[in-house]
């Protein structure tokens, strides 16, 4: 084995598993839409906030958003794009695999897995962005310290991807 068809391997291997762990997210979000529908709802209605400081909820009321469609289409928009970031990862997985087999251009493979490793990069950016929005880390602290780590893995293949190649 050379060290380029290694570097693809371990390449492909770490894609594949970033596009695993979020296919089973999204197996959830439409098998069992009301956990994490539920909690979106939660967070966009500062459900923990009111509760545990009501204090520091009165200062930043503005911000909830109460509207039970609007809870739906947010969480609808979550689904659709971390649906469209799963596929393009696992079509990404499928080119890499069959660059292996030297069935396909390795950089056009890379290109595609990286623009789905930057897809799943971007939904935790934005769960960061939101969530600092809706004061997350104040009574959610494990799921923002999770967004942050799922940041870092994105980051992290991103930087495997490119450097890679």
């Amino acid at each position: 084995m050379t060290l380029e068809t290694a570097i693809l391997l371990v390449q492909t291997l770490v894609t594949a598993s970033i596009a695993g762990w979020l296919f089973l997210g999204v197996m959830d979000n439409y098998l069992t839409p009301s956990l994490n529908g539920g909690f979106a709802r939660s967070v966009l209605t500062f459900e923990r906030l009111k509760e545990m400081y009501p204090d520091d909820f009165a200062r930043v009321q503005y911000r909830e958003i109460k509207s039970p469609a609007l809870h739906k289409t947010v969480f609808a928009v979550i689904v659709v794009s971390e649906t469209l970031v799963c596929l393009v990862l696992f079509v990404g997985v499928y080119m890499m695999s069959r660059a292996l087999l030297g069935l396909e251009d390795p950089e056009a493979a890379r290109v595609v897995a990286l623009l789905g490793v930057l897809g799943f990069t971007l939904i935790w950016s934005a769960f960061l962005v939101f969530g600092n929005w809706f004061l997350l880390w104040m009574c959610h602290e494990w799921a923002q310290s999770n967004h942050f780590q799922l940041l870092l893995w994105g980051i992290g293949t991103m930087l495997l991807l490119i450097l890679g190649s």
